[in-house]
């Protein structure tokens, strides 16, 4: 059994697309994110699963990635890299027909004299100053960009997971602002943005940890199953310790299950003591420290010996799992290791 059976509903994946495609208007294309392996769940399974129901436009990081999606996405499909044109990139964008999104004066100057006549994309930076031509930079480099007709003009929201943000509202000013009068095609949110309303949406919607079962879609269908093998259960008397630092002492008569899984596999040491594991819905607390390969869970009130737990189920999802390891459902996601049987329904 390994360290236990991951389970990727294709299905809810596609669902999900659905209906965020659903919440857009007619007129607005809705596109896949894609990147870091499809967050970890396989990319080379997810994107033909999407693109079968309909997309036609996927997002990835970096120009190696999207050579990975292109061996399994039709030959119409559009591959877009979030990174651009990075040095040595020109023969990948080219082979693969990639879609470079570029976001500075370098990257423009560097596509347009490696790939003069390949499609392109801009980013501009309205205001999360990560990526993105600044307002200066677009206003020199406007009309040498417009006229070569750009796939798509993008920028990206800081803060679309609190809709009540006012960061929100002026990056879309600033965004309005910065492609009044463009005819290109235009992009501003990602799952955060479909949910702030139809003013966010543009052309292109992107959508990522939506598709993937993950906050603020709320609504979204749950995409991941964990199910962990138990590998040994004792008896721990009152006062004793379990794992290193000797972090957790039983302050009963407890029975403490053994569980092949550890942070070599995702369960990050933070959620150390915090976590909660489910048999049949009951709800069983992971105690003491997470180690490389295994944790252990307090299994007392059980009254049986489970063969395995499962920690991510209907019960804890995702975000769930992450609030109890003080990060986000992304970093549950794209850290879930290489050793589990992964299952895809």
């Amino acid at each position: 059994m390994g360290t236990g059976r991951l389970n990727i509903d294709l299905g809810a994946v596609v669902a999900n697309w659905r209906a965020l495609d659903a919440m857009t208007a007619p007129d607005c294309e809705t596109g896949a994110v894609v990147k870091a392996d499809s967050y970890g769940l396989d990319a080379t399974r997810v994107a033909p699963a999407l693109y079968e129901a309909g997309a036609r436009t996927f997002f990835v990081a970096m120009a190696e990635e999207g050579a990975a999606i292109r061996t399994v996405a039709g030959p119409d499909a559009r591959i877009m890299v979030f990174s651009g044109h990075m040095a040595g990139d020109a023969e990948v964008i080219a082979a693969q027909g990639l879609i470079p999104m570029l976001s500075s004066v370098d990257q423009v100057q560097r596509h347009f004299e490696a790939l003069p006549d390949h499609p392109f994309g801009i980013q501009l930076d309205s205001g999360m100053n990560r990526l993105g031509l600044e307002p200066a930079d677009w206003a020199d480099l406007r009309g040498e960009v417009l006229a070569k007709g750009p796939a798509l003009i993008m920028s990206h929201l800081a803060c679309a997971d609190d809709a009540a943000d006012p960061m929100n509202r002026q990056q879309l000013d600033c965004f309005r602002e910065m492609t009044e009068g463009v005819d290109a095609p235009l992009s501003l949110g990602a799952t955060g943005g479909i949910l702030l309303g139809e003013e966010y949406h543009f052309d292109m919607t992107r959508p990522g940890i939506g598709l993937y079962g993950g906050f603020p879609y709320e609504d979204a269908r749950p995409v991941v199953r964990l199910s962990l093998p138990v590998i040994q259960t004792r008896t721990v008397a009152p006062g004793e310790a379990v794992g290193y630092g000797c972090s957790w002492r039983a302050t009963r008569e407890s029975r403490i299950a053994t569980v092949s899984c550890g942070y070599a596999d995702g369960l990050i040491r933070a959620m150390s003591s915090r976590a909660m594991l489910y048999h049949e819905g009951t709800a069983c607390p992971q105690v003491g420290r997470v180690s490389m390969d295994t944790i252990t869970v307090d299994v007392t009130d059980l009254g049986g010996e489970p063969e395995a737990l499962d920690i991510l189920c209907p019960k804890q999802g995702i975000d769930i799992l992450a609030d109890a390891a003080g990060t986000i459902g992304y970093e549950i996601l794209t850290s879930l290791g290489a050793r589990y049987n992964r299952v895809y329904i």
